[in-house]
Order: structure tokens, then C-alpha cells, then sequence
């Protein structure tokens, strides 16, 4: 039998919209192992801790292998057919608007291309939207607003020629680690570089700058409305270029004028001292750019807020030069893609507009269509509310975990539950949304498919496959011209290769452009299977002539309005929302540092669910005060919505009257922690993007009698407790518990340990103090433990977790384990830290202690630190921390 050579693939990184490249290597064996591409100009080799664990997560658990139709096995001719019937009985009985897809930044833009050609251009109906909605909607609407167009005018390459960095609710060294790590080794090189991060919390990427303002929720356009006053009244403004290049000035500074520095520092919650400090380094710095993410556009202003922003670069002329300009960094691998076909409801494909009747003549006419989508269609939040009420009889889900995802997600459920026809396309057997699928569609994954991505400079990459599609699993570009052809569209859905749907795409790019729009990457329109196979990145626009290539917009002006100028919106700042008697805390929700979106893919690594292993909640320390709310606590958030327990975190990095919570865990991964239940649909009027960061809540004590914490070999079948929370271990599986009420506590164990194989159960009781332990031996190994007690259980996790692979022989060992603490032989590292290779609390505290004082010598002594940086702040936590406790 021949040997397969192994063999490296170059692909790109499905997770942010960094869009780093990948290289993929294949071993003769099969294994897979990946590591950055050193010659991908968006990370030059760099990967972050997802990143770095993406083999961990292509194996086949939990993998939808076949259709089913019903909860029951079917083939793909009986699946497909019976999705085409019932779309096309839903547009015949009640018209084109019954129907809708609801898609992902996560699919590839060959996938977003056919699905938006063939809803907005056959089927007749613009009720196709994205989870992108609530990730970068309100930066689209700013930048058309502004711009007369989606553009992004800077490059990454800006954040290292910077002298100033603004970054506006964005956790950049959590949420897009390699870029933290550009700008920190920019800084290394260039010291005199300033930083500055406006965000409530003091997240890890303050630990990097010369300024942290805690804002107040939504005060970004008070407190930037003040910065255009402050450059007008201070003499720094750029009149030629406001002249020259843009419109309605006057009234822009008009709106911002009604607000003097006292007034923004009511509405910011900021000092006007800092205030002040902020807007002097900014109007001073010439070379500045302000980086944006989800605190910006998860707001119902978060258009105002864009605008706002771009209002300061356009009045200063600092925009589309080196180390200059408004930059949105989105959080999906293809959210920017998603943007160049026409994904949202309210665009059409290749930046053009749906409202503009000449661009909807221009793209029927190119795709031959019998049908252009007159009018915006349903926006995400909008689309659902239609299922729930019935309009839509007929729903399509791509790539998404909706139930999970939207705000007010328990109605999203009811409505999927009511609707009468579901079909989900996707990766994942097992997930809150598909479970109320009529027809499943497996779809490939990362390695399995082939086509592209744009990140958030517009550069577009290949994701090339590498691993074969497992069981019956098909692209799903491939099942909707499928279901196109048995709708009676065979002949414009005639694609036999994701290269096909690329030049068109490129093709319809340049239609009758001529430079009238910004997207042109009508260089590639010809290209063939061979060339698009080696296809490497490019930056649009990439228009079909030789010359020099501009990788900047808008330096010069030739914005994409009428008259070429662009507009300065007039923004006014909300008051400051003040508290609710009955909702007095604010709960804004976003992402931790080794997980992603719903967890359907990171969720299969150990590695992964190390640092941050169960849902928490962020409290301010005088918060938890006055809610009796100790570290460790089980604490339960609720609004008019719902609720939701969590692990109370009490840290001072938290702004008071505000309470953190992470929005990746689901049913598949804890009791009752799906945070996107308790956000109001509220939705910014321009863009539609929901509000995730500000909703009214508030909190209480869990008053559990006992806590709980178990490792075992297999996943439990069923977990008996009022809170639970579990995730991948080494070698098995970790949950935390805590029970309201006292049990039996031997038949609770027995039932977590179930009826599986027979072995030796030791166990340990302390009635008085309730604490209770019980092991489960099968020969040597440890097949099950647990920990009880009426506190948060003080058993180190990471040594416990490791008891799952090692062998107990030994009958004093066994002892050991049933103590729940290491032996004088053994090393305990405390809590990860430093998920890329492992690295505890406890490690970095004994390197300190041995002379390690700064976190390039904890990285030269442990590795930590080393690959994606996302940890280095909270190593030097450690560092300080035992530093102090050497000074007293």
C-alpha cells in the first residue's frame, strides 16, 4: 500500500477578520499541524491562540455527516428537492418576501455570491441578512453615509506608521490578537508611538496605553461631537482639504457646538481633565488613526458613532494617508466579503445600491435575472420578528447559530419553532438552532472547502482545502445551485467550481464601473481554475489595468457621492441614559480571548477552554459589595428578557454599575448561560445593528448550598444541578456545579458517573464541614472525580484535569486524588494562563521568584507569551503582583 506524502497547504484563518494566513501541513500519517505563513502580509507568521489550535478542532465529533430530513437520514436528490418544493410553493402561494436566508460572515464569498444572486436576482426578494448584522452593520452605514460607499480607506500597515492609535470599543489584544501584536512591536521600535483605549472596561489592551478613558455606555458620539469642537475652537482643522473635498461642514460643527467640555464629560462619565488630555494629544498628532469595533457599532447609535469619528479624520484631512484615517475592524473571517457581494438586506452585490434603480438594472441585466429585488429586505432583527409572526414560511440558515446569537434569543428559538418550513446548513450535529431543523444539509468546514475571504484591510485570500469532505458533506455554494436549478434557474446556476462563481464575481465588479465604485477587482474576472488555485492575496482595488496601485482611498478626496465630496453628518449626542430602579446595572455583553462565537468549533479544544474554562460575569468589587457577591459566587443576571447564571469575577477592571458576560456559551456548554436571551432587540434606526452593549439588568446572589467540580474520561449523559458548565479537559471533560438544595450526595455522584464501565469507587465524607469527594478507578486510570463543598470548591483545576491521564497504581495515589490537592512530588501550574503552550499562574510565579522580572524573561524561561502575546498582560499581572508582595 502506497504511503502518502505529506504535503503544506497554504490557506487562511476562519476565525477574525484579521484574515491571517495558514499554513496547513499534512504528515504522511494524516496528522494535521498548522502554524502562521510567514509570507502572508497580514500576519507575517503570527497566529493567535484559536489560530494556533485549529487542528485540535477538525475532528468528526459532533460532525453533521449526512441530510436529514425530520430528525431522520435521507440522501441529497430527496433533501434538495423537497427544499426547492417548498421555497417555491412559499413564493407561489405568498410571494417573493415569504421566503429568506439568513447567512454568515463565516461562509466563504463564493457561498455569499451564489446565495445573494439567488435570492436578491431569482427568487425576486431582498430578505436575505447576515449574523454580520450585528457585527459591523452600523461602520457600513457610516462609511455610505460618509463616503457614498462601504470603503475602508486605511490598510494595517497604517497602525505601525501611526504616532497615535485610537481604539474605540475594541478589545484588540483579546479579540484580534495579531494586530495588538503589530502595534506593540511597532511601539518596541518606536517608543515615542501613543496609545490611547476608550472602552467601560480596562480591558487587556489598556495595559498598553499612555490613556484609558472608562466611558460610559454610548457615550462615544458625545465625546467625539466634542473633539470636532475642540479642533475647530483650537485651530486644527484642515480647510483646504474641507474645501476641497467634502460637504456640510458647517453643520457637522453646528451639532458638535451644543456641547462644551463639562457637557461631555456629563454624557462620557469622563474628567474633563482627561478629556482634555485626550483631545490635545489627538489634535497634535498628526499621524493618527482611530481603530473601531463592537463597542462602537453594537449600539442603537452606533451609526452616529461612526459618523461622529470619521466627522474628526475628514475635518483634518487625516484620512487614506500612511498612519492616518477612521479604520472598523470587523470580528468574522468574511464579514468584509459578505459586504462585496451584497449580503445585508439593504445592499446589492458589488457595493452597489438596492434603492438606486440604475444599479438594479445593472445587475439584472449582468446576471440575466428575471427579477431584481426592488427594496431593502428584512434586516436580521426585523427577519426573525417575521418568522415569529408568520410573514416568512420558509427559512434558509447558513453558517450561524441564530438562537444562540441574536438578541432576545429565546424568541428567536420560539420562532424557529414555529415556523413552518427550516432548513440549516451547517457543520455542527448538534447546536440550539439546528435542532429545530426540518432539513439538515452537512456542510464542509475549514480545510474541507475552497474559495475566499476579505479581511478587514481589503485583502482577499484563498481558503484552500486539504482534508477530504467527511461523510456526505457538500460546499455550500454547491447546495444552493442545487436547489437553484431545481427552482427552475439551471442555466444561471451552471457552476461546476467555487473559480467559476469568482470570476463572475470579479466580473460584475467591473461592469460598467469605470471607476465609479470602489469595489474593482475586475483584474481577476478571467481567471481559471489554475490560476485561481494559485491565487495570492491581493488588496482591492484591483481594477483590469497595468499601472501603479493605490492601496489607500480618499488622501485626495474622489469620494463616491454625485459630486465626488464627502458629507459630513450632523450627529447629536443621547443624554446619558440614567439608571432603571428596577434594572440598575448595565450588562454589556462581547468575547473572551480563546473562544469563539457559539463554540461549535473551539469548543472541541482542551487547549482552548484552559483560561477561561465556564460563563462569568465581570463585577466591580464596590458592585459586589453591595450585592453580596463574593469572587467565585454564582451569581444570576436577568432582564426584562430573561436570566442567566454565571461565576461571579470580581475585578476592579470592571466600571461600576456595569457587569461584563462573555456571549459564547449555549445549551451544549451550560445550564442557563445564553446572554443573547437577555438583550432587548433594539436596533440602531440607520443600520439595523442590534444594541449588545448596553442593556438594562440586573443582579443577585445564587444562594447555592453546595459547589461542585468533576472531571471525567467520558461526557456525561446528564448533569442533575441548578448550574452547570462544562468543557474539553485533557484526556475527558471538566464541570463546575452548584446545587441549590443538599441532595444524596453518593446517588448524585453515582448518576454524574453513570452506569458505564465497572471499576473501584473511592470515597470521602465531611458531613460537618460538607465536603464530599468520590473517584471512580478503572484498573489505573481515573475515570471520574468529584469535589463538593458549601464554597466555591479549592481544588486546582489544572492538576485535577491532568489526574485523567496519568496512571494510578498506587494505592496512595489514589488517596491523593481524592484529597484534591497535589502530593510533595508533584507540580501544580494554577490557572492557564498562556493558552498556546500551557503555561500556569503558578509556573510564572515561581519563574518571578527565581529571577524572571519581565515578560520577555517569562517568555525566554517558559515560552509563555511567545506566539500570540494575547497573554503577556496578564503575565505581567503576576509579575507586579509578586513584586509588591516582595515590598511589603
Amino acid at each position: 500500500m502506497k504511503t502518502e506524502e505529506a504535503r503544506e497547504v497554504r490557506t487562511t484563518c476562519p476565525y477574525c477578520g484579521v484574515g491571517c494566513g495558514v499554513l496547513a501541513e499534512v504528515a504522511a500519517n494524516g496528522k494535521i499541524t498548522v502554524r502562521g505563513d510567514p509570507n502572508h502580509p497580514a500576519n507575517f507568521g503570527r497566529l493567535c491562540s484559536k489560530g494556533s489550535a485549529l487542528a485540535e478542532t477538525i475532528d468528526l465529533d459532533d460532525r453533521l455527516l449526512y441530510p436529514e430530513i425530520q430528525g431522520h437520514r435521507a440522501g441529497w436528490d430527496e433533501a434538495l428537492d423537497l427544499v426547492a418544493t417548498k421555497f417555491s410553493q412559499a413564493i407561489a402561494e405568498h410571494g417573493p418576501d415569504s421566503v429568506a436566508f439568513y447567512v454568515s460572515g463565516q461562509l466563504l464569498t463564493e457561498d455569499y455570491y451564489v446565495a445573494n444572486k439567488l435570492m436578491k436576482g431569482f427568487v425576486g426578494s431582498a430578505n436575505i441578512d447576515t449574523n454580520s448584522r450585528l457585527c459591523m452593520a452600523s461602520s457600513v452605514a457610516g462609511h455610505r453615509r460618509a463616503f457614498g460607499s462601504d470603503t475602508v480607506p486605511g490598510t494595517y500597515e497604517d497602525l505601525e506608521l501611526a504616532d497615535l492609535i485610537v481604539l474605540v470599543g475594541s478589545n484588540l489584544a483579546w479579540c484580534h490578537p495579531v494586530l495588538y501584536q503589530r502595534i506593540v512591536a511597532a511601539r518596541e521600535k518606536r517608543p515615542g508611538m501613543k496609545i490611547v483605549v476608550i472602552d467601560p472596561r480596562r480591558t487587556m489592551t489598556a495595559d498598553i496605553a499612555d490613556l484609558h478613558l472608562a466611558i460610559a455606555p454610548d457615550g462615544d458620539t458625545a465625546l467625539f461631537t466634542g473633539l470636532l469642537t475642540y479642533l475647530a475652537d483650537n485651530g486644527h482643522l484642515d480647510r483646504d482639504y474641507i474645501s476641497r473635498h467634502t460637504n456640510g461642514f458647517d453643520d457637522a460643527l453646528s451639532a458638535a457646538g451644543a456641547l462644551d467640555l463639562a457637557a461631555v464629560s456629563d454624557r462620557t462619565g469622563i474628567q474633563e481633565e482627561m478629556l482634555a488630555r485626550f483631545y490635545s494629544l489627538f489634535a497634535q498628532t498628526q499621524r493618527a488613526v482611530t481603530v473601531y469595533s463592537q463597542g462602537v457599532n453594537q449600539s442603537a447609535s452606533g451609526t452616529d458613532k461612526v459618523n461622529a469619528i470619521i466627522n474628526c479624520h475628514l475635518a483634518t484631512g487625516r484620512i487614506g494617508r500612511p498612519g492616518m484615517g477612521p479604520f472598523s475592524v470587523t470580528g468574522q473571517p468574511n464579514a468584509m466579503g459578505g459586504r462585496e457581494v451584497g449580503g445585508l438586506a439593504n445592499m446589492l452585490a458589488a457595493h452597489m445600491e438596492i434603492e438606486n434603480p440604475q444599479h438594479r438594472d445593472r445587475v439584472q441585466r449582468f446576471w440575466r435575472a428575471p427579477a431584481i429585488a426592488e427594496k431593502p429586505g428584512l434586516k436580521a432583527v426585523e427577519m426573525f420578528r417575521a418568522v415569529a409572526d408568520g410573514r416568512i414560511k420558509a427559512l434558509w440558515i447558513m453558517a450561524t447559530n441564530p438562537a444562540d446569537s441574536m438578541p432576545d434569543a429565546d424568541a428567536v428559538e420560539a420562532a424557529l419553532r414555529a415556523c413552518p418550513f427550516v432548513v440549516v446548513s451547517d457543520i455542527a450535529a448538534n447546536t440550539d438552532t439546528i435542532r429545530h431543523a426540518h432539513v439538515k444539509l452537512p456542510a464542509t468546514g475549514w480545510g474541507e472547502k475552497d474559495g475566499t475571504v476579505t479581511n478587514s484591510e481589503r485583502r482577499i485570500s484563498r481558503q484552500r482545502a486539504f482534508l477530504p469532505p467527511p461523510g456526505e458533506a457538500r460546499p455550500d455554494w454547491w447546495a444552493m445551485v442545487e436547489v437553484a436549478k431545481r427552482m427552475g434557474f439551471a442555466e444561471a446556476f451552471s457552476y461546476d467550481a467555487p473559480a467559476e462563481i469568482f470570476a463572475e464575481h470579479a466580473t460584475l465588479s467591473a461592469f460598467e464601473n469605470n471607476g465609479a465604485r470602489d469595489f474593482d477587482i475586475g483584474a481577476y474576472a478571467g481567471v481559471d481554475d489554475e490560476n485561481y488555485e494559485a491565487l495570492t492575496p491581493f488588496q482591492w482595488p484591483a481594477p483590469d489595468y497595468s499601472g501603479g496601485k493605490e492601496t489607500r482611498f480618499f488622501a485626495h478626496g474622489n469620494f463616491f457621492t454625485p459630486d465626488r465630496k464627502a458629507w459630513f453628518v450632523p450627529v447629536m449626542p443621547a443624554p446619558l441614559k440614567r439608571a432603571d430602579n428596577a434594572y440598575p446595572l448595565t450588562l454589556n455583553t462581547g468575547r473572551v480571548r480563546d473562544h469563539w462565537h457559539t463554540m461549535t468549533r473551539t469548543g472541541k479544544s482542551q487547549r482552548l477552554s484552559q483560561h477561561l474554562a465556564e460563563p462569568f460575569a465581570e463585577i466591580h468589587p464596590s458592585d459586589a459589595r453591595q450585592y453580596g457577591i463574593s469572587d467565585a459566587d454564582i451569581v444570576r443576571v436577568s432582564t426584562v428578557h430573561g436570566e442567566v447564571l454565571l461565576r461571579a469575577l470580581v475585578t476592579p477592571r470592571q466600571r461600576p454599575g456595569s457587569i461584563f458576560v462573555p456571549m459564547h456559551w449555549t445549551d451544549q456548554f451550560a445550564s442557563k448561560a445564553r446572554v443573547d436571551a437577555l438583550v432587548s432587540p433594539v436596533t440602531d434606526p440607520v443600520s439595523g445593528q442590534p444594541a449588545s452593549k448596553n442593556v438594562p439588568a440586573r443582579m443577585e446572589r445564587f444562594a447555592a448550598h453546595a459547589f461542585g467540580f468533576a472531571v471525567l474520561a467520558e461526557r456525561p449523559t446528564a448533569i442533575d444541578a441548578d448550574y452547570w458548565s462544562i468543557g474539553r479537559s485533557n484526556g475527558g471533560w471538566r464541570v463546575e456545579l452548584a446545587l441549590s438544595a443538599s441532595r444524596d450526595w453518593t446517588a448524585f455522584a453515582a448518576k454524574l458517573f453513570g452506569h458505564g464501565e465497572q471499576g473501584e469507587t473511592l470515597a470521602y465524607h465531611d458531613t460537618a464541614n460538607g465536603q464530599h469527594r468520590f473517584a471512580r478507578f478503572v484498573g489505573e486510570r481515573l475515570a471520574r472525580a468529584l469535589y463538593l463543598a458549601r464554597e466555591p470548591v479549592a481544588v486546582s483545576r489544572g492538576w485535577a484535569v491532568e489526574q485523567l491521564s496519568m496512571t494510578h497504581a498506587d494505592r496512595r495515589m489514589r488517596l491523593v486524588v481524592v484529597a484534591g490537592r497535589p502530593g510533595g512530588n508533584q507540580a501544580d501550574r494554577g490557572a492557564i494562563v498562556c493558552s498556546c503552550f500551557s503555561v500556569g499562574a503558578n509556573q510564572i510565579a515561581q519563574a518571578v521568584q527565581g529571577g524572571c522580572a519581565s515578560v520577555e524573561a517569562i517568555g525566554a524561561a517558559l515560552q509563555a507569551g511567545t506566539n500570540c502575546g494575547s497573554c503577556r498582560a496578564e503575565i505581567k499581572g503576576i509579575i507586579d503582583a509578586r513584586r509588591l508582595q516582595a515590598a511589603e
